[in-house]
């Protein structure tokens, strides 16, 4: 949803170096290739007899790289054997400066007219193995000091082929990360090796999630192999087998229609919308399994779909600037939020930030900004200064050059530099509090990140100075793979910021954000270029859904989204799944897919998550009344109607309850049940009041009331003709001390001999966390 910056055109790039020292030779026995726990799904048991026509040992001893090929032929083949050798030691390409090939798909920057762009550069990886198993003894993003790339090298696979001469092979997926920047060019690389020899390496880029800077690369260099022992090799080794046992179990997308064959789901909606050739991945996180679409490159799918690093971009917002400040509020108390930026960050101590509270620079509030436009400020100059500034002087004095154009909190302007200044007060805030040598990015690592199991790539972040010790950059700079998204949108959503039952996160905080607090929707954005206005709390955008959207949607639904430059979106529904999709052509149309996952039953997530959590949801069914008829409410059978005399809400069917100017009682009532464990149940729905009664005296009313399983009523309100306005009003109300029980919601409405008054419901939503 957010617009990236458009990074400064460089004149002159120096050479790029990805210097990553050789660890001293030592000679290394030979070591059995299961020393270590096995990786689940080890040892391979093929025949190794693989039929291969590409990158055949003869392609990889002598060959040469003319073009990009498929990328099956990086991919581990159904009849792999086991690896007669195991490599330990460093990996070296050799003379990459001048390899290989490059052809630009989009280039919005002319970043290509840079010739050293367009060649890997030199590339030294520290490597172990366990069983089929290739590790990088680093993981996540490595600070090369290149002048424009950094590098993430993911876990890959060795196995054995009878054509390869008693050679074992390796295929490892890497990413090519640019600086101060948040893009992801997705690549592979392929050799064979033995205890004595190494092959030529093949790689290619065919790949990426980067709006404006698209390209294939391919080479094949000579290598060398450094065979000594890697510090940490059997914990490396053991390491992995962890990370892998703790991702959450993958389906195709096409398995929720046959899981679920009573919802009605078309899984084709997950990817509509967005360009095929745009369109990295999609999934849908459910009930505790990921069901994942594939991971589309130029020459096919990505073998390694599971570890394809994706960018954050505005994703970060959420993911660091919003659960950070949630998780301080729960460890340090309710005032966290209304602590003042000025007292935490010295640059900001000036007028235009006067009472700007963290919560209002969390909610894009501050009250600084040049354009109201809906995100005219992203696009503009201004934020241009911010995003190409790499060292934190410059950055902080551009995120702090907007002027002061309203009061705090009362005016939604979008600023990736906002969340910046956030970063930085909530850094301060911590090191008061927790003491000198505090990391605002490593504390929220090793107390939420760290136990929900995420990857390496999203447990280091991008920094000012291209340094691993600056300031985290807090709105964007973050890495992830399918994996990561499901265990975050699943620990916000169904587990309720909950990690093996303990509450992580503050609960009131996180409920506002996750929309399940009517009475605190946050701030109200300006609209986008389609006309549509957004909630936006804590980091996380929101949008309404009625049946005006898709039937499904019988009432008002609030969906909670995390949402990123360039066609990111991560939506989570009620019902506790999530849809999303990462895409890069600036296309945000995932209303269908919304649609299609609310269908789904509403359940707590699944296996490894909180634990007894509640079963998120909204419970009424029918509560738009779009259907045209009752069911499931039990009502007269004038009482669902579109009358022209009356108005809906929203769509063009409503609940009439009265309105006759005689002696008349209509009720309008549903049984529902409320899951135990759940601390939020509310109730909303829009009531309008109209009357022809001229005096203030009840002559006609309408109680709300809960029936509890004996029958007993409970009145939530009572409403008469002396309440009648123009328009609709939203009613709400808290229902959460019925967690556990079956109670019925009845609405009763009584009519006196004449002077008629109509009480018109519509929207109604039991809404449970």
């Amino acid at each position: 949803m957010s617009l990236l910056y458009a990074r400064r055109r460089w004149a002159v790039l120096t050479l790029l170096v990805l210097a990553l020292a050789l660890v001293p030779f030592s000679p290394l026995a030979a070591r059995p290739a299961y020393a270590a726990t096995a990786v689940p799904g080890d040892p391979l048991t093929g025949s190794g007899a693989v039929t291969r026509s590409v990158l055949t040992a003869a392609d990889l001893t002598s060959g040469a790289a003319t073009g990009t090929v498929t990328d099956d032929a990086f991919a581990l083949p159904a009849a792999a054997a086991a690896p007669r050798n195991t490599f330990e030691g460093t990996l070296t390409l050799n003379g990459v400066a001048t390899a290989g090939g490059f052809s630009a798909v989009k280039d919005t920057y002319n970043y290509a007219a840079t010739a050293a762009l367009q060649h890997l550069p030199p590339v030294s990886i520290d490597l172990v193995q366990n069983g089929s198993h290739v590790i990088p003894a680093v993981r996540g993003l490595q600070i090369t000091g290149s002048a424009y790339w950094n590098l993430i090298v993911e876990g890959g696979r060795a196995w054995n082929e009878n054509g390869d001469g008693g050679r074992t092979r390796v295929s490892l997926p890497f990413a090519l990360v640019e600086r101060n920047a948040n893009c992801v060019h997705n690549g592979l690389l392929t050799f064979l090796f033995d205890g004595s020899t190494i092959s030529q390496v093949r790689y290619q880029i065919v790949h990426e999630t980067c709006e404006y800077f698209q390209f294939d690369m391919w080479g094949q260099a000579g290598a060398t192999y450094s065979r000594h022992t890697v510090t940490g090799d059997t914990a490396l080794a053991n390491a992995y087998v962890t990370e892998v046992t703790n991702r959450i179990p993958t389906k195709p997308i096409s398995a929720l229609s046959t899981d679920y064959p009573n919802a009605g789901i078309d899984t084709s909606a997950f990817s509509s919308g967005i360009t095929a050739s745009a369109l990295s991945t999609y999934g849908v996180s459910y009930g505790g399994v990921n069901y994942v679409g594939a991971c589309q490159t130029r020459q096919g799918a990505y073998p390694y779909c599971n570890q394809m690093v994706l960018p954050s971009y505005s994703l970060a917002k959420t993911m660091f600037a919003g659960i950070v400040m949630m998780r301080l509020t729960q460890v340090y108390g309710s005032s966290v939020p209304s602590q003042l930026i000025r007292d935490w960050v010295s640059e900001a101590n000036t007028s235009a930030w006067t009472g700007v509270t963290l919560q209002n620079t969390a909610n894009m509030a501050t009250g600084n900004y040049s354009s109201s436009a809906f995100e005219s400020d992203e696009s503009g100059s201004g934020m241009t200064a911010f995003f190409n500034a790499e060292a934190y002087g410059p950055k902080m004095t551009a995120a702090l050059a907007f002027p002061h154009s309203a009061a705090p909190g009362t005016q939604w302007v979008y600023h990736s530099s906002d969340i910046f200044v956030l970063a930085r007060a909530m850094q301060n805030y911590l090191v008061a509090k927790a003491g000198a040598g505090s990391d605002i990015y490593r504390w929220i690592r090793d107390q939420v990140l760290v136990p929900l199991h995420l990857s390496p790539d999203v447990l280091t972040t991008e920094r000012t100075d291209n340094s691993a010790t600056g300031q985290p950059l807090g709105g964007y700079g973050l890495f992830y793979t399918q994996d990561d998204i499901a265990k975050v949108t699943r620990f916000l959503n169904a587990d309720g910021g909950k990690i093996g039952g303990v509450q992580m996160l503050d609960a009131t905080t996180l409920a506002n954000a996750m929309q399940q607090n009517p009475a605190n929707r946050g701030i109200t954005t300006t609209a986008d270029t389609t006309g549509r206005a957004y909630q936006y709390q804590n980091g996380l955008w929101a949008r309404q859904f009625t049946s005006a959207d898709n039937p499904v949607f019988t009432s008002l639904v609030y969906v909670p989204f995390m949402s990123g430059f360039g066609g990111i979106t991560a939506a989570m529904l009620p019902n506790g799944a999530t849809y999303y999709a990462f895409s890069d052509n600036d296309e945000f149309n995932w209303s269908a897919a919304a649609a299609q996952a609310y269908k789904l039953p509403a359940t707590a997530g699944g296996s490894g998550g909180g634990g007894g959590t509640c079963t998120a949801g909204q419970l009424l069914g029918n509560g738009g009344f779009e259907t045209g008829t009752a069911s499931p409410w039990t009502a007269g059978s004038s009482v669902v109607s579109k009358n022209a005399l009356e108005a809906p809400h929203s769509g063009t069917w409503f609940a009439w309850i009265d309105g006759f100017g005689t002696t008349h009682t209509d009720t309008l009532a549903q049984k529902v049940t409320i899951p135990a464990n759940c601390t939020h149940a509310n109730l909303t729905f829009y009531l309008h009041i109209d009357t022809a009664e001229t005096q203030a005296v009840a002559y006609d009313t309408m109680t709300a009331a809960v029936l509890d399983s004996s029958g007993t009523a409970h009145p939530l309100a009572t409403w008469s003709n002396t309440n009648a306005a123009p328009g609709f009003t939203l009613r709400t109300f808290d229902l959460s001390a019925y967690a556990g029980q079956s109670v019925t919601l009845r609405f009763s409405g009584t009519e006196d001999s004449s002077l008629q008054t109509s009480f018109v419901i519509d929207d109604a939503s039991l809404s449970t966390s």
